[in-house]
């Protein structure tokens, strides 16, 4: 270790001579200085860039040489399984220095939670949602409990930052900042972002306006080695089984779909194909991923199919190469892709995209075409979180029991979240949602009605999970599916389903507890989820119209790749000219290739008067108008304040809806689809028309 490390001493001694480290890497030595300060930081490196003992190692020296005692930290993160991959590493730092870290999440039973209570660790690992839990349960006494709290650490914060679920956690961290009395650290953890000052500044929430300046540290060093990514076209999943089981053999292989059903596709075509397959997706059973994913770190020859479920840092052991089906739907989380593999010393970072039809490979070469430009998403959490501010005030009284009228605000600090928030209570009272007794309100009978089921159990989690059916074999859980996968064909027995990469056949159906009972069959299947289009970002679209129009992404091209690009430039060559946007014109509708995404042309759409807006359908690519639309209509048209139209049944996708007036809740759904950049975009552009069949 070099001298001036600026550790602990006990700290210092052990990670040279326990972990044989001789130096920190770049991030965990420039963290040192700022998070033993005390300032709010975020801590950026590439994947597998040291980031947890860039936060971990100073926050411990604190501890030590400040005497914290009791729970002092508290380390979230937004998978369980990605808690359950640090605590041995924290455990074993922990215990260098007579301290203790401890797991708090939906899978730890009663008996542990009771030793945590009794005996709170120095850190706790957890996620947002079971925070909330500890502070409306009556089994926590919370304002004992989060007394001593100094840091909060937050890992993966990109992944909080772009959902509702980052707004309950600073929401959350406010109320924990009012109970312990003092100002807490806030420290998140990131690969590469587009904004991180913008993050860093909404993970600060009330801290932002303290005194000490927040520090974004990155983690420099000597430059990557540029990946070697490569961009081939298979034609179907088929084909990329075959493929797959053909190259790379001896390797452990890490292939990224798009969906589930994908997944399943796929990791049935490569058992087909005789190679050593597992899968990894969300309705899979907690059981089922960890065999899969703990066989796959100690196999060699083998492959693990997976969905995003795999793209934050779990560790699932060195991996040889990351394969991409298709493509992912933003740079950002390619980059994260791509940090997968070159972690182990000699080996290099990679990246093999198999596309299986003409769109997938547009969109693989556009996604390509915009990394090579530098562009990296910026992280923006979604506006208007009116229903997380409704959620919060009910959980407030769930957790004092009763809270003053008038003194709410204090418990968040002016935090954004609550901005409108005065409203919401108004109506949450109205409504019955929180009872009145003087100047005092509490949880009322609305409330009890709506959200009250299983100890308030829906009310702690800001994110829908749409209804699956639990499939069984015998006492094994082995995932679950969407009611809309049992057909008749599927229900009678005459065709399988298809889930964890095997198929099988249904034998009963328990509707009442959601319970599919199976056993297994050779014949392939198909499993289905319910999913609704992907709303892409302006500039991933406008990506796609760059390679249209002879733009190449700078990775290997395969000569299937090469022989097929040429072909979809051709087949699509009427849909784009260099100086502006086609409009082609049919008999029965007129289509105009704007490239903006969904959000954009909804905007835009919003601006228009309503006799061309009302029978025009928004897509990713396109905007479909009626056959005799003036296209002169967009020119210039302004887009400001423009809100896209939401159905009054949309508002059911909004968590905790109920808690809001219905225009209020259609507003929030709106204001989060608005994309007035890309819209003004479209709307300034010339348009070119032509006439084909449509």
């Amino acid at each position: 270790m070099s001298e001036n490390s600026e550790l602990t001493e006990a700290l210092d001694y052990h990670v040279a001579n326990t972990l044989g480290w001789y130096d920190l890497r770049p991030l965990q030595k420039a963290s040192i200085e700022p998070v033993r300060s005390g300032a709010d930081c975020l801590l950026i490196a590439p994947t597998a860039g040291g980031k947890t003992e860039a936060a971990a190692f100073p926050v411990l020296s604190r501890m030590i040489d400040e005497s914290w005692q009791g729970l002092s930290v508290i380390y979230v993160a937004p998978l369980k399984a990605l808690l359950n991959n640090l605590l041995p590493r924290l455990e074993q730092y922990t215990a260098w220095l007579g301290r203790r870290v401890a797991l708090w999440h939906g899978d730890v039973g009663d008996g542990e939670r009771r030793r945590i209570l009794s005996n709170p660790p120095d850190i706790l690992l957890t996620t947002p949602e079971s925070l909330e839990a500890m502070l409306v349960s009556r089994r926590v006494e919370h304002h004992l409990f989060f007394r001593s709290v100094r840091t909060l650490i937050a890992d993966e914060v990109h992944a909080f930052a772009a959902s509702d679920r980052g707004w309950h956690l600073v929401a959350v961290l406010e109320r924990l900042q009012r109970l312990s009395g003092q100002q807490i650290q806030r420290i998140g953890l990131s690969a590469t972002l587009g904004n991180p000052e913008d993050v860093l500044q909404w993970l600060q929430g009330s801290n932002a306006d303290a005194a000490a300046p927040a520090r974004v540290v990155v983690g420099e060093g000597a430059l990557p080695v540029e990946p070697d990514v490569t961009l081939d076209f298979v034609g179907s999943v088929e084909n990329a089984a075959t493929v797959l089981s053909r190259i790379f053999l001896g390797e452990k292989r890490l292939v990224f779909c798009e969906s589930r059903s994908q997944a399943e596709e796929l990791a049935f075509a490569l058992r087909s194909n005789q190679v050593e397959t597992y899968v990894s997706h969300s309705s899979l059973s907690v059981d089922e991923r960890r065999r899969s994913e703990r066989a796959f770190a100690e196999g060699r020859d083998c492959v693990i199919v997976a969905t995003s479920t795999l793209e934050l840092g779990i560790d699932i052991g060195d991996l040889d190469r990351m394969i991409q089906l298709d493509s992912p739907r933003s740079v950002s989380s390619f980059l994260q892709r791509l940090g997968r593999t070159g972690r182990r010393a000699g080996s290099s970072r990679n990246a093999l995209f198999l596309a299986t039809d003409n769109d997938t490979l547009l969109r693989a070469a556009g996604m390509l075409h915009l990394w090579g430009s530098g562009f990296v998403e910026p992280v923006v959490p979604p506006p208007s979180p009116r229903h997380i501010a409704a959620q919060q005030l009910l959980a407030l009284a769930l957790q004092e029991g009763r809270f003053a009228r008038t003194s709410w605000h204090q418990w968040w600090a002016g935090s954004p979240v609550m901005d409108g928030a005065d409203e919401v209570l108004e109506y949450l009272v109205e409504r019955d949602f929180l009872a009145a007794d003087g100047p005092w309100l509490f949880i009322g009978p609305h409330a009890e009605k709506e959200f009250g089921r299983r100890n308030f159990l829906e009310l702690l989690s800001t994110f829908i999970a749409d209804l699956e059916m639990k499939v069984v074999e015998g006492r094994r859980e082995i995932g679950s599916i969407a009611p809309l996968s049992l057909t008749a064909q599927v229900m009678e027995g005459r065709k399988p389903l298809l889930l964890a990469g095997r198929a099988w056949t249904v034998d009963s159906i328990d509707w009442d507890r959601h319970v599919v009972v199976v056993r297994e069959d050779l014949t392939k299947g198909r499993a289905r989820w319910g999913s609704e289009p992907m709303p892409e970002s302006f500039e991933m679209v406008r990506a796609r119209r760059d390679v249209l129009l002879g733009a190449d992404p700078p990775v290997s091209l395969s000569q299937r790749a090469v022989a097929r690009l040429a072909e979809v430039r051709t087949i699509r060559r009427g849909q784009v000219v260099e100086d502006g946007l086609v409009l082609e014109r049919g008999e029965n509708s007129a289509v105009l290739w704007a490239f903006g995404g969904s959000r954009a042309h909804a905007t835009l759409l919003a601006a228009l008067p309503d006799e061309v807006a009302e029978s025009a359908t928004a897509e990713n690519e396109t905007i479909r108008f009626g056959a005799g639309v003036d296209v002169n209509v967009l020119g210039g048209v302004s887009v400001e304040g423009a809100l896209p139209a939401i159905a009054p049944q949309a508002a059911d996708g909004l968590k905790f809806s109920a808690a809001l007036p219905a225009p209020l809740a259609r507003a929030t759904l709106a204001e989060r689809f608005v994309d007035v950049i890309g819209a003004s975009s479209i709307a300034s552009a010339s348009v070119s028309e032509s006439r084909r069949p449509l």
